[in-house]
């Protein structure tokens, strides 16, 4: 019978509050996809370093007739056959370097040519203006700077580069973009507690002769406050519902059916991880409002 009278006064609340009911599930609903969100691209960006970071190379560029008119570091001219010779036997020695790899200025000219074919300065270049490179790939790149203190400064060395720079500003981009999302999900768990609060004092109050006569009777707290608690907890429930399936959503329209065949370089998250997410997504739909409905309904239940 009691089971049956709470049940009975969440449907009555539920649809007193249809219009506020519905914003907290929309509310919930963001907010909690935005924090999924945010929790995928954080697994997305590590996965991603892991897989780039182990795959980044060190070049050396080597100096050619252009850069010993334009460069200061080329002011000795063009790097000479026994400077290249050298600057490979001095890595063969380092234990760090795993693999090294020669670049001539025609197959730097070819690969130019191949991934900016569309670019105007294109056609304008030619063999000699290229340079020669060492690629190196380390055991472990974090001792880039290794290389680049052995390596730097020496005749025929143009520049010694990281690629790992590179990646860096990417992987920043794409951390303050996750940055950005988590705040934006900050503010509207905000509304969403507001609205919630609200949808349960209103509630109340439009409730406040039943809540009297229930206290007259003896009810304990609990018991009163259980229809809302419940109200609460099922909208929120929802919410987190519709977050979830926004999440699956974009995981196999966005990633799965768009930016994997846009950008196949990137490996992408897969189902596992996004599955993972989901009972925490749900979790905290159901709590969050269940909790601050508890919080809310204090002040009704003083004696």
């Amino acid at each position: 019978m009691r089971a049956q009278f709470v049940l009975s006064e969440i449907g009555v609340g539920l649809r007193r509050n249809l219009t506020m009911t519905f914003a907290v599930v929309i509310s919930v609903a963001l907010s909690l996809a935005l924090f999924g969100g945010s929790l995928l691209m954080r697994d997305q960006v590590s996965s991603m370093k892991g897989y780039w970071y182990d795959k980044v190379q060190v070049s050396i560029f080597l100096c050619n007739k252009a850069d010993a008119e334009a460069d200061a570091n080329c002011s000795k001219g063009a790097v000479t056959s026994e400077q290249k010779q050298q600057i490979k036997t001095d890595l063969g020695k380092l234990d760090i370097v795993e693999e090294v790899y020669y670049e001539s200025a025609d197959q730097a000219y070819k690969h130019y040519k191949e991934q900016f074919k569309d670019s105007p300065l294109a056609a304008s270049l030619t063999p000699d203006q290229m340079q020669e490179s060492y690629r190196i790939k380390l055991k472990d790149p974090e001792k880039y700077k290794v290389i680049d203190t052995a390596f730097s400064g020496r005749a025929g060395v143009q520049s010694v580069e990281d690629q790992r720079d590179v990646l860096e500003n990417l992987f920043n981009l794409l951390g303050g973009m996750n940055v950005a999302a988590l705040g934006v999900m900050g503010l509207m768990l905000v509304v969403a507690l507001l609205l919630i609060v609200n949808t349960v004092r209103v509630s109340a109050f439009s409730r406040r002769r039943e809540i009297g006569i229930m206290r007259l009777v003896g009810a304990s707290g609990f018991y009163i406050q259980a229809p809302f608690i419940m109200e609460a907890a099922i909208a929120g429930l929802i919410g987190a519902g519709f977050a979830g399936t926004l999440i699956v959503g974009g995981k196999y329209l966005l990633v799965d059916h768009w930016l994997a065949e846009k950008i196949p370089l990137v490996n992408f998250i897969g189902w596992d991880v996004v599955l993972t997410k989901l009972p925490l997504v749900l979790a905290i739909g159901l709590i969050m409002p269940a909790m601050a409905a508890f919080i809310a309904l204090r002040k009704y239940l003083r004696v």
